[in-house]
């Protein structure tokens, strides 16, 4: 047997080829749709991709399995597990497998065997692995977003990303079912999850990229409960604001994703055509290094530098899907890996992108804070703080008399933000920041400022007068 792992920074999501060196078949385990990757490797090992499947609906990237299928002719293998709301529709499952709890089918010697998970997602399933050319009882498993290391999925995302109102406190005791059910598998097996730290579908992945069972039940707070209600309280408090594009994806991948020979190549294109599509009100980010576009930037454009790994997150929580994208393409970047990244969030009509050495004259520069604005405004100046962070973040420290809103949930709540004096933005490092007030400047408010502040010295004004219950936003439904 052959065990092969795929990782994706950019998302934090881990996929997995198995393959059986003897008849030279090969399954592939929620798969990016990127499938390159997979394609080559089973190339390179003499293998061919005849399987192809998935732990459930994905919520934070689009899934490559109906690409991989296309582009192999492997078999899909479905879950049919959960409610008629979240089967999936696309054409093709009339000729995929459905799969149910406990049954399995063979790839080559490898034997897959179907565990019901439910709780992150109802019809969420896990893959025990067997190599049954030596052994009878499987190796590890494939937990998807059911078991990370140091953490489980989180129950919340239908309701929280997708409107289903409701169903986090059901889905959470679900999920206590579906960890009872694990204490009393063999602590021998590995377990080999589909996300790392920095996914937002837990609250503490550990970086890891895998465990074992035994490890996880000692030390994974999630086991550490006898009591229903006490694991719903722990499981549900904390979680990360999901991105907004969560719930698109949802969609895309019940429905189906296009595949990617049947999208529009973009092409490059001229200030001229950015300036136009501005004016009409389509969304064009900047990639482009955080200095670059406080120093010049088109009017009305979004800031999220490239120089975060995971730059896609952020497009996801402002991107429009039913309009068109732009991107201005910093001179150092790949384009090709700009796009491989957008695309993995359904981020498909990119009519074209501007390179940065073309970006022209007529620039706005982007206003900045120092510590001098900073304390100014803690010792009762005029100037508002506003703080983007996450809620637990928030919670640990924050400044005497700050604002918080949730970088994702700022245009929910312009109103709350003050329009007739000047607005300091922060956050921790200082990236997130410059995209909230870039994206507030396009939004019509032209008094807030960044906040340049790279040691993170804010730490030391917040500690001296210690936290404070403030007005916090993020958590507020829209």
């Amino acid at each position: 047997m052959l065990l092969k792992y795929f990782y994706d920074e950019t998302l934090a999501q881990a996929s997995y080829l198995i393959g059986c060196a003897k008849t030279g078949e090969a399954l592939v385990i929620d798969p990016m749709r990127d499938v390159v990757p997979y394609v080559q490797a089973a190339a390179k090992e003499g293998l061919r991709i005849t399987h192809v499947t998935e732990t459930h609906i994905h919520a934070d990237f689009v899934s490559g399995l109906r690409e991989l299928a296309a582009r192999t002719g492997a078999q899909m293998y479905l879950s049919d597990m959960g409610d008629e709301s979240w089967k999936y529709a696309y054409p093709e499952v009339t000729r995929a497998t459905l799969v149910r709890d406990g049954d399995s089918w063979m790839v080559g010697n490898i034997k897959i065997e179907v565990v019901a998970t439910p709780g992150h997602t109802l019809e969420h399933i896990a893959f025990m692995i067997t190599d049954t050319a030596g052994a009878d009882a499987p190796m590890g498993v494939c937990t998807g977003d059911f078991l990370f290391v140091g953490d489980v999925g989180r129950p919340d995302l239908l309701e929280e990303a997708a409107g289903f109102v409701g169903t986090k406190e059901p889905g959470a005791r679900t999920q206590f079912q579906s960890v009872e059910r694990f204490k009393a598998l063999p602590d021998y097996l590995q377990v080999w999850p589909a996300h790392g730290a920095g996914s937002a579908c837990g609250k503490a992945l550990g970086a890891i990229p895998s465990s074992t069972l035994g490890y996880e039940k000692r030390f994974n707070p999630a086991f550490q409960f006898s009591s229903e209600d006490r694991f719903v309280h722990w499981l549900l408090d904390g979680q990360p604001e999901p991105p907004r594009y969560f719930a698109r994806m949802k969609h895309v991948n019940k429905v189906g994703p296009a595949l990617l020979a049947e999208l529009t190549v973009p092409s490059m294109i001229d200030r001229a055509a950015l300036d136009r599509a501005i004016a009409a009100g389509d969304l064009v980010v900047d990639l482009r290094e955080q200095e670059a576009f406080v120093a010049g930037h088109i009017p009305g454009s979004l800031s999220v530098p490239a120089s975060s790994t995971m730059f896609s997150t952020y497009v996801g929580w402002f991107v429009d899907y039913a309009r068109p994208t732009y991107v201005i393409l910093p001179d150092d970047a790949s384009w090709a890996k700009i796009l491989v990244a957008l695309r993995a969030i359904g981020v498909d009509d990119i009519p074209g992108y501007l390179p940065a050495s073309a970006i022209g004259d007529g620039l706005a520069q982007l206003p900045t804070a120092g510590q001098d604005d900073l304390r100014e405004a803690l010792a009762g100046g005029d100037a508002q703080i506003l703080d983007v962070r996450g809620q637990t973040e928030y919670d640990e420290v924050h400044l005497p008399g700050a604002l918080h809103i949730a970088l994702g949930f700022l245009p929910r709540h312009l109103d709350r933000i003050p329009h007739d004096r000047p607005v300091i933005v922060h956050c921790a490092s200082g990236y997130r920041s410059q995209i909230a007030t870039s994206l507030l400047r396009r939004l019509g408010l032209t008094n807030v400022a960044t906040l340049v502040d790279p040691d993170g010295r804010w730490q030391d004004l917040a500690a001296a007068d210690g936290p404070t219950p403030l007005m916090s936003l993020a958590s507020q439904p829209a």
